[in-house]
């Protein structure tokens, strides 16, 4: 039906359409609702296309956890300035809810949309002249209390679930909780009906993503109180047929109880990999930051993990350079996970944001001190990553292949999040096979060999 309607249109109606684009700066919970905010445009009044590409619109959806993603967006906004110097640039996002007038004096910027607006961006479109300043349209945070839910379907291999939103911790170096509000949850029923519907497109692994998930079921239909636990919703995904794998893509220690550890460990679809924000590894540092643990704590998280899944995957998130962080402090935080069996670093410098706690204490650590505490991090990483690696030589597993040729080979990943490469074979594009690992390429891949 709609080939038909689409091939009935004249060519007049064709080139009044308007040509959109989307970009997504950030984490996996901008990427799902990029994409939905991107599937609800009128088919028939705009068209999508490539954000390399000439556009009449451009939309940005924005970070705000670091500087650099503050950076990247100005730098978006002059390359589409020379795509086409008339285009109709939208930011929405963390940093338009932060920061509308910053992004609204921006040259080429002509319309910011806060927290609840960005659901709403096509009403928003009815007139895209552009504007000498940019239009702001944004509520105060504490009145954002609605729930959106969204999923992503850019990709065939796998989709961003979005389950949950806000955030009611009070981390000192953290502007989520002012740019998205308080936690807040999708209802089950609704997420089961989404995984059903990424199910039906032939999509093989979700990967379930939110601001806080492991508060899932706050604020759940509206509610104050939990409606479901977060266990409560793992139950009830494993069982949608069709989706051959599900990833818990980060996840607060103190919320990671073993009850969930123990059901993924005999889980058909949920997998061994886990992804455990620990930000230090110094007390002392967790305080300041006013994090709901201790080093002990997540060393027992980790320690229950291997204990229940030998071969699983476990990947942290550390801070370095925050306020006050003493060179002890570091060497505390570099030999914790050092001695952990974990599997690669996600390594971010301490980055200063207004209005934030962190932002106004004393002892700030120099910049080429944070620097090179990052690279010692990332050198770190590197060694945990290759040592996982090394464990998985000989192993049998499900390895799920993604669509995309990278200069001649085909990637994938494992159950276990072990990064495979072969060379390119379209027909193997999200598909699941079964291979034995055999060796570490040049470039860190992991080798596979099919079993028939």
């Amino acid at each position: 039906m709609l080939d038909l309607k689409i091939s009935s249109i004249s060519s007049k109606q064709k080139s009044s359409k308007k040509r959109i684009a989307f970009y997504t700066l950030g984490c996996k919970l901008n990427f799902s609702e990029t994409s939905s905010i991107s599937r609800d445009f009128d088919k028939d009044k705009f068209s999508k296309v490539s954000f390399n590409d000439v556009s009449d619109i451009y939309v940005i959806n924005t970070c705000s956890v670091t500087s650099n993603a503050d950076r990247k967006f100005k730098s978006l906004v002059n390359k589409t300035l020379k795509i086409n110097d008339k285009a109709f640039i939208v930011a929405i996002g963390c940093y338009a809810q932060l920061q509308p007038r910053e992004l609204a004096s921006i040259h080429g910027v002509d319309l910011v949309l806060g927290a609840n607006e960005k659901f709403k961006l096509p009403y928003y479109l009815n007139n895209i002249t552009k504007n000498t300043t940019g239009k702001i349209y944004s509520c105060e945070i504490e009145h954002v209390e609605n729930y959106v839910g969204s999923y992503s379907l850019n990709d065939r291999t796998r989709s961003f679930l979005k389950v949950q939103d806000g955030c009611d911790y009070k981390c000192t170096y953290c502007t989520i909780p002012m740019a998205r509000g308080v936690s807040r949850s999708d209802s089950l029923n609704n997420i089961i009906l989404n995984a059903n519907k990424i199910a039906s497109k032939g999509v093989k692994e979700i990967v379930l993503t939110g601001v806080n998930i492991g508060d899932y079921g706050k604020g759940e239909n509206g509610d104050k109180e939990h409606n479901h636990s977060l266990l409560d919703m793992i139950i009830a995904l494993d069982k949608v047929n069709l989706i051959h794998r599900i990833r818990i893509s980060s996840i607060e220690p103190n919320l990671l109880k073993n009850e969930i550890i123990e059901f993924v460990s005999k889980s058909k679809s949920f997998v061994p990999h886990f992804h455990i924000p620990l930000q230090s590894g110094s007390d002392e540092i967790l305080k300041k930051m006013k994090r709901r643990y201790m080093t002990s704590m997540y060393k027992e998280r980790v320690l229950k993990i291997k204990q229940c899944m030998p071969d699983a995957c476990i990947g942290v998130d550390v801070i370095c350079g925050f306020p006050g962080e003493s060179e002890e402090n570091f060497i505390e935080t570099y030999s914790f996970l050092n001695d952990l069996p974990i599997s690669y670093l996600h390594v971010f410098k301490y980055s200063e944001r207004q209005n934030t706690e962190a932002f106004t204490m004393n002892k700030k650590v120099p910049t080429h001190i944070r620097n090179k505490r990052s690279n010692m991090l990332r050198m770190l990483s590197i060694k945990k990553r290759r040592s996982f690696y090394e464990s998985q030589i000989g192993k049998k597993t499900n390895i799920l292949l993604e669509g995309e040729n990278k200069n001649g080979y085909i990637h994938g990943f494992t159950r276990n999040y072990v990064k495979v490469r072969a060379p390119w074979n379209p027909d193997l594009v999200n598909q699941i096979v079964f291979a034995s690992l055999k060796e570490i390429d040049e470039e860190g891949f992991m080798r596979y060999e099919v079993i028939i």
